[in-house]
């Protein structure tokens, strides 16, 4: 399953193409946009020290830890039973994808929070309930989902902070939407990939033309869940490519 949406960055981000736009598909990284804006929004002290640890409250009772062959980035785990600032954690949740990281913010905010960044945006179908490997969650039918329409509107809620923006534009995993695009081309971006699902939704600004949004979500055998080798990866490349040749037709000139 295949889905894309185009939209605009100025007003209210109308789409002006769309492929299965609210179709679900696991949320994989996408995700932890919402997280970031959850934490950036409700007051939370980024410059305070927080423990690295692995073992989390899962959605459903109990606990649940992380495996670290599961997750793209190592340093969280070399950091293990020591002192860091939150904002560090949170910006290698962001331009490394931790989950170690990642479930690390989720600790510091609330579900009820992070719901409401989905509702600031508009999203109709996409939530975040669950942190990243709860699996007596996911057992359970609590699931982490997306739809391409639910992230376009998403980045584009993030328009009056600038700081998210720029540290989406830091994102080190540039073998998707980014790959489709000219060299040197500026995008603020989060990918999320699973055997089976990569998706990626981003901020494209060209230089010879007002900015757009693109999501693409894919689900299906082409995606290995490998981080910077997977196939689906070479799909949304093609997909981001195939949008910047169109990228005039957007959101054109006056």
């Amino acid at each position: 399953m295949l889905s894309v949406v185009v939209a605009p960055w100025a007003d209210n981000a109308e789409p002006v193409f769309v492929r299965n736009p609210d179709v679900l598909h696991d949320a994989a990284s996408t995700m932890k946009v919402a997280v970031l804006a959850a934490l950036w929004r409700n007051g939370v002290n980024l410059a305070a020290d927080v423990p690295v640890v692995n073992r989390f409250e899962s959605a459903v009772g109990g606990e649940f830890g992380n495996n670290q062959d599961y997750d793209s980035d190592p340093l969280p785990w070399e950091l293990l039973g020591t002192h860091v600032p939150l904002s560090l954690l949170a910006e290698r949740m962001i331009t490394h994808s931790s989950n170690l990281a990642t479930n690390l913010c989720l600790s510091r905010t609330t579900p009820q929070a992070v719901a409401d960044v989905w509702r600031r945006a508009g999203a109709t179908r996409s939530c975040t309930p669950r942190g990243i490997e709860d699996y007596a969650a996911r057992a359970a039918g609590v699931n982490n989902v997306v739809s391409a329409r639910d992230l376009v509107r998403l980045l584009h809620s993030l328009a009056e902070e600038p700081e998210l923006l720029g540290l989406l534009e830091e994102n080190d995993f540039r073998v998707d939407l980014a790959a489709g695009l000219p060299p040197g081309t500026r995008i603020a971006f989060k990918n999320g990939w699973i055997t089976g699902a990569r998706h990626c939704v981003g901020l494209v600004h060209p230089r010879d033309c007002p900015p757009y949004l693109l999501a693409v979500c894919y689900t299906g055998p082409l995606a290995s869940g490998a981080d910077r080798t997977d196939p689906a990866a070479r799909l949304l490349a093609r997909v981001s490519a195939a949008v910047w040749r169109r990228r005039h037709d957007i959101h054109p000139f006056p």
